[in-house]
């Protein structure tokens, strides 16, 4: 293809330049958790080849030498590699082949460059494709970071799960469709935010699994051509020690390179995560909206003046943020959907867009759960006055009426207190024909928080 040329500095070399040349897409490089999990792909490579007798043991302890320089934070500015670039991440392998091969050589004595000790391709990319090392690093990377994921959900859900106790004898109205409905006590409706978000993390929990299973070996197709018989079993063995997470070679190759469709259960898990935020965070908002002229049945911690012209004005802010992080994820799913449909025959080219999205969705989603659960969730309080100032009102303790005096019959009473504004109970009493005090106790809010007949 001719002559490259590649900055004195660079750690990199010609496939890498000609990427950065072809590819000035999004200025977006490789994440972090990504690039480490590709060197750890390749420390443990050079460990099994060195193994079995096929890489110098030099060589082999200066890649791995390297490689721990990488995971260690030096080098970063070196994977320069645009996100959106050729197929199957041809490009990002080659920058991390690269990399390690001319600080190897560097290691060894030798210099970076055409004169290099230790090659990227016949080397540090030994028994390897990029076909079968990208969907392991994504893999390997997801695998880092989804359990801080679990994690922050969990926290969120035991958050919640106290200030339910805490508010298990605060009654409120109920709302659905966002209009009047039965008493409902604080402490029950924010157990539901609880069980949502416990779920939601065993959801992504129980997505990991399959994650654990690589096609590592299987190099450009899955049938191994240019690996040794032994080299898929030992290579896994070493990603094992590196990465403390149990991992085991994919019975089926061929599967584990053409299909995507592990980090789409992920990726879904992430979604429903989101959505469920969404709800809660859009609840919360609703529940702390006012001060004066809202529902503020809950009274959210001020964390920044809400706006630049309002004096004393203070927003939701903290669920604002979680709705945009959720809004993103849910993007980000949609896009890793139609790439992990777009593979065909021996593989999908879409892997870049893949490995980048649901690592930026995992990052994200964590980091905005764990700072509304800090900064809002833990910091609310109950205005106990307003939510019973509004379960004494709410239209729907007629609903208590019903098998004493008949649906048709309480229907008419609600229908009378609406229009009148009078109260349910005096109503009760003129068109019921109950006794005041048969009307406060069938009426009494606390008392129909629970199943039962009034």
């Amino acid at each position: 293809m001719g002559e490259v040329r590649v900055p004195a500095g660079a750690l990199w070399g010609a496939q890498t330049a000609r990427a950065v040349e072809n590819f000035p897409i999004s200025g977006l490089h490789a994440h972090p958790a990504f690039v480490d999990a590709t060197v750890r792909v390749k420390l443990a490579a050079a460990r099994a080849n060195a193994r079995l007798g096929l890489l110098p043991r030099p060589k082999a302890r200066a890649i791995e030498a390297a490689a721990r320089e990488v995971l260690a934070g030096r080098w970063r500015d070196h994977f320069v590699v645009d996100v959106f670039q050729a197929g199957a991440g041809t490009s990002h392998n080659m920058n991390v082949n690269e990399v390690l091969a001319n600080r190897a050589t560097e290691l060894l004595g030798g210099r970076r460059g055409a004169e290099r000790l230790v090659d990227p391709n016949d080397d540090v990319n030994m028994a390897q494709s990029t076909n079968d090392v990208v969907p392991t690093a994504i893999r390997l990377a997801a695998l880092e970071l989804a359990p801080e994921v679990v994690d922050a959900l969990a926290a969120l859900a035991r958050t919640f799960e106290a200030k339910a106790r805490r508010w298990d004898r605060v009654v409120k109205a109920g709302r659905t469709h966002l209009m009047d409905a039965t008493p409902i006590r604080l402490g029950q409706e924010v157990s539901g935010w609880a069980g949502a978000l416990s779920t939601a993390a065993g959801r992504v929990r129980d997505a990991l699994p399959e994650l654990s299973v690589l096609g590592l070996g299987g190099t450009a197709v899955g049938t191994g051509l240019n690996a040794h018989p032994r080299y898929r079993a030992l290579v896994v063995e070493e990603l094992e020690r590196l990465t403390g997470v149990p991992l085991t070679p994919a019975p089926n190759p061929f599967y584990a390179m053409q299909s995507l469709a592990p980090f789409v259960a992920l990726s879904g898990a992430l979604r429903i995560a989101a959505l469920e935020l969404l709800r809660i965070g859009g609840d919360v908002r609703l529940l702390g909206s006012g001060p004066n002229t809202g529902l503020g049945e809950l009274r959210l911690p001020p964390v920044q003046p809400g706006s630049s012209i309002m004096p004393g004005k203070v927003n939701p802010s903290m669920a604002e943020m979680l709705a945009m992080v959720s809004y993103q994820v849910i993007g980000l799913d949609s896009a890793v959907a139609w790439a992990a449909s777009g593979g065909q025959l021996e593989l999908n080219v879409m892997m870049p867009l893949v490995a980048h999205d649901l690592c930026h969705a995992l990052q994200i989603l964590a980091a905005g759960v764990r700072a509304f659960d800090l900064r809002c969730a833990r910091g609310l309080e109950a205005d106990v006055d307003r939510a019973r100032h509004f379960a004494d009102r709410t239209v729907s303790l007629a609903t208590a009426l019903a098998p004493r005096l008949g649906y048709a019959r309480a229907a008419e009473i609600v229908k009378t207190s609406v229009a009148t504004g009078r109260s349910i109970v005096e109503v009760a009493v003129e068109l019921g024909g109950l006794a005041p005090a048969e009307a406060r106790r069938l009426l009494d809010p606390g008392k129909l928080t629970g199943p039962g007949r009034g």
